[in-house]
């Protein structure tokens, strides 16, 4: 179970990521969450959109919304380590 410092702490890394990445690699990253979420949709069916805005503006999350504010945190990361190679400077 995440708490709200580890949720801080996966946040301001995919915010460092995002910063060193070029344009390019964020639309990459784009298109790739987008393409999980459609995998996802397809399995499970549509995640709507209105609900994940409310949340994202929950002043107080409870439990499980840190936890899936954490696991998407964690998922953007990872796609942002293999779209931009996971080494400082790297070039595709």
């Amino acid at each position: 179970m995440a708490d709200i410092s580890t949720f801080n702490q996966t946040y301001e890394l995919a915010d460092m990521l995002i910063k060193r990445a070029t344009k390019e690699q964020l639309a990459e990253c784009a298109r790739l969450l987008a393409l999980n979420l459609a995998h996802h949709q397809t399995k499970h069916g549509e995640v709507p959109a209105d609900q994940t805005l409310a949340l994202l503006r929950t002043f107080g999350p409870n439990d499980e919304h840190v936890n899936l504010l954490v696991d998407g945190t964690v998922n953007l990361i990872g796609v942002l380590l293999s779209v931009c190679g996971g080494r400082r400077g790297a070039k595709h």
